[in-house]
């Protein structure tokens, strides 16, 4: 029977052979055969079957990062499913996988700001040059590409300001002009938007985030199509990415309950939207305005929203908004989001990154919230209480 993934999340990976029904944690360096027959027989399987469980040394794997490729390959409706140690592993192994001197990358804007590093500043040194278009003007992308163009990367929303763009429309335009793609998918997750199906060649999640759910574990996901599958796989095999096989225990349990938290999270951020909406203050940077582009952009290729935010907060004191930010008695100040706790940061011009198409006035500040699992009433009073501190 082909159960929804809902339920699927709940019953796969159980270990029958050890009564359990979570999978065991295989750690292991020397992936050990009874023969030479048997190893080669190993690699000619992995060959014809890369995600057929079949591994010869443990940095490519064991059963247990194994049984975590299979279950976000099935969520991500995709080729192949490599597993980094973090997050931002996946966003370099994209990039890499693709990319050789002399070639250019086009770049959504709006961006999370290693990425921007890495491809406005550190690919350069390398002969890689990197273009920015803006989210809401595709035109701006359309007139970048040249010849050497060999990746488009994306990131939806954006990061901070959370701006949505016509998706179908840069997937055309990179297979018109024979590009890669790659988007960064971390905030909606598959559960909510699944990139590889619209036609993405590579799609990046932070298992850091909802995938583990709790803030305890590093991690990264790069789901890939299977025209992009080999360029990956070499870059993957050079590079000697691993995840641990304690971290893929830990993401595996977490997606258990990913559409419980998911959902919920989503609900949350809608009541704290409702309460935000009405508030002179603040400008919402969330998908909740009907006639907006964003809603639009969104609810066209989105099944939900998740619980990341941002708020431009108008003040002529900063210090105003910082009062507000480390008033909230239920939001963490900290980095990374996506667990059951809420949180809240002021950011930073460093944080935000040198950003061309983004237009705040000296008496806009931008604070990101994650909305967490806690009852919503109580987080709407908090943020109420503190509101009244910006002046």
């Amino acid at each position: 029977m082909d159960y929804s993934f809902k339920t699927f999340l709940k019953h796969t990976a159980k270990d029958f052979h050890n009564h359990s029904v979570n999978p065991p944690v295989v750690r292991a360096s020397t992936i050990i055969f009874k023969s030479m027959q048997d190893l080669r027989k190993m690699q000619r399987m992995a060959l014809k079957k890369p995600l057929g469980g079949h591994y010869d040394y443990g940095r490519k794997g064991t059963s247990t990062t194994f049984i975590l490729q299979k279950i976000l390959n099935r969520l991500e409706e995709s080729y192949n499913v490599f597993l980094t140690p973090t997050g931002f592993g996946s966003v370099f192994l994209s990039i890499f996988s693709v990319t050789r001197p002399g070639d250019e990358i086009i770049v959504s804007d709006p961006l999370y700001n290693p990425t921007r590093n890495l491809s406005e500043n550190y690919l350069k040194e390398f002969g890689i040059k990197t273009k920015f278009y803006n989210p809401h003007d595709l035109k701006s992308l359309e007139k970048s590409i040249t010849s050497k163009t060999k990746l488009i990367y994306v990131e939806c929303p954006g990061s901070n300001t959370f701006e949505f763009q016509d998706l179908k429309k840069v997937i055309s335009i990179a297979k018109k002009n024979k590009i890669f793609t790659a988007i960064d998918n971390t905030w909606a997750t598959p559960y909510f938007f699944k990139p590889i199906k619209l036609g993405f060649d590579m799609s990046i999640v932070s298992a850091t985030k909802y995938y583990s759910g709790h803030s305890d574990v590093m991690g990264g996901t790069l789901a890939v199509n299977k025209k992009v599958y080999k360029h990956v796989k070499k870059a993957d095999d050079v590079l000697g990415l691993r995840l641990g096989p304690d971290d893929a225990y830990l993401i595996t349990r977490g997606l258990r309950t990913l559409d419980i938290r998911l959902d919920k999270h989503e609900s949350n951020a809608k009541e704290v939207c409702k309460f935000l909406s009405k508030s002179k203050k603040v400008k919402l940077l969330y998908p909740y305005k009907k006639n907006s582009f964003n809603f639009r952009m969104w609810k066209k290729y989105y099944s939900g929203s998740s619980g990341l935010m941002g708020l431009i907060i108008r003040s002529k004191s900063r210090k105003s908004v910082l009062k507000f930010v480390n008033s909230l008695k239920l939001f963490g100040h900290g980095y990374s989001w996506g667990g059951f706790e809420s949180l809240a940061l002021l950011q930073s011009d460093i944080e935000m990154g040198d950003r061309k198409f983004l237009n705040l006035d000296k008496n806009e500040h931008l604070v990101r919230l994650h909305i967490g699992l806690e009852d919503p009433k109580d987080l709407i009073a908090d943020i109420r209480k503190s509101l009244m501190l910006v002046k």
